[in-house]
């Protein structure tokens, strides 16, 4: 047998045990993991369900009056709901587990392809290096077939093409495997992130249930107790909307539009994920109804206690207040400064997460929703400012504690739905 028959059965037995060898020993253990992930998204499927489940359940109880039993039962499917959630964020991270586990057996069966056809090719290079040492008139010459001696050469020189172009291919898809491992990983690390963020939610919302708990103490469970609180909350809320209105109207401020950005959609990303705002700003018929000012400096954003709560915009967060007295004024706050001549506060919260002077960036968690300060049921209250118009000052709420809160004058206040 010529030097070119023997490298062609050197080539193929060698492609022959690059196609057997992952096969016998990777596609079983590919395939359980394969199936393992499809059984981990039918239970998320289920928890999914469960959520929406709850979603609905929230949402009826929040369209019904407003009593000591719903305000409990509000509470209850919250907890229920962040539960569920939490177990549907682990079952991701499992699943992310175990696609890198599938990726890993993937990358390694391709390098072994891979080690395989470059032997391959290599051994047809040399074959073809040997091959060049005679002119094609001496191989035609010499050989007994002019036909066979052409095929062969053919042969050669079509088969390296074919594992060059093999090679490459197969290089590329490891390069893509990596950057698919690459991936999950850094999914995993996010899921990891919002185990943690869920984990806080559920320690917000067993801090409000504590406060509730309180609440049934302090009424000794009767509804009329409950009711004259919540009177009484009403009444102090518009005494401190009042207040603030008449601190502001005792500032100045000279607009310069050039400061901030022109009012268009998305300036701003809504700080709560599927936002639905019960109380607009400025002169409404509600804000009418419960100031005296009849002005309202915000707009209300619906969010059950411990819901995240999101920066608007990147900026560097320009005070905060923990709620030491918490039934009063906004209860714990953040406000954010941003880079555009804007600042934003976000009111009412059950737990901050951030600290005065840190940056934040544009989505980043800052807190969870809650009903601290004047608030008879949790949500949040979002504000936005001119950011150089805004000012501390020192407000005593009714029970006689003293607190810092931000004010600005009037024309300062700017509506928020004019950025986002």
């Amino acid at each position: 047998m010529n030097v070119l028959g023997r490298i062609f059965i050197l080539l193929i037995a060698l492609l022959s045990v690059a196609s057997l060898l992952p096969v016998a020993t990777q596609a079983d253990t590919v395939e359980e993991i394969r199936e393992q992930i499809e059984s981990i998204n039918e239970e998320r499927a289920k928890l999914d369900e469960e959520i929406r489940t709850y979603e609905k359940q929230l949402q009826t109880i929040s369209g019904n009056k407003q009593t000591l039993q719903s305000a409990i039962q509000t509470l209850d499917v919250s907890r229920s709901k962040t539960s569920a959630q939490i177990k549907s964020i682990q079952q991701k991270i499992s699943a992310a587990n175990l696609r890198l586990d599938e990726l890993a057996l993937e990358i390694s069966d391709k390098e072994k392809s891979i080690a395989v056809d470059q032997a391959a090719l290599a051994a047809s290079l040399r074959a073809m290096a040997v091959e060049d040492d005679y002119s094609i008139v001496e191989r035609l010459v010499g050989s007994r077939d002019f036909s066979d001696a052409w095929t062969s050469i053919d042969q050669l020189a079509a088969l390296s093409e074919t594992l060059r172009s093999h090679t490459l291919a197969l290089s590329e898809a490891k390069v893509a495997l990596h950057d698919q491992h690459e991936a999950v990983a850094d999914t995993r690390v996010g899921l990891s992130a919002s185990n943690q963020e869920l984990s806080s939610q559920k320690q917000a919302l067993d801090v409000n249930r504590q406060g509730k708990a309180q609440l049934l103490t302090q009424t000794q469970a009767e509804e009329a107790q409950y009711q004259k609180l919540l009177a009484d909350k009403r009444a102090e809320a518009a005494s401190f909307q009042d207040a603030l209105y008449d601190l502001s109207s005792k500032l100045q401020y000279i607009i310069n539009p050039d400061t901030v950005p022109v009012a268009g959609k998305g300036v701003l990303r809504w700080p709560v994920a599927d936002a639905f705002i019960t109380q607009n700003f400025g002169k409404t018929s509600d804000s009418g109804r419960l100031y005296t000012s009849g002005y309202h400096d915000g707009i209300d954003l619906r969010a059950q206690t411990g819901t995240p709560i999101y920066a608007s915009l990147s900026g560097t967060v320009m005070e905060i207040n923990l709620g030491a007295v918490q039934n009063c004024q906004y209860g714990k706050w953040v406000l954010i400064k941003h880079a555009n001549g804007l600042a934003t506060l976000y009111a009412h919260l059950s737990t901050v997460s951030v600290e005065k002077g840190d940056a934040v960036g544009t989505g980043a968690v800052i807190g969870y929703a809650g009903m601290t300060g004047y608030a008879t049921g949790p949500h949040l209250h979002f504000t936005v400012y001119y950011a150089d118009a805004v000012n501390f000052r020192q407000y005593t709420c009714k029970s006689g504690y003293t607190v810092t809160i931000p004010i600005a004058a009037p024309n300062a206040y700017l509506d928020p739905m004019s950025y986002l």
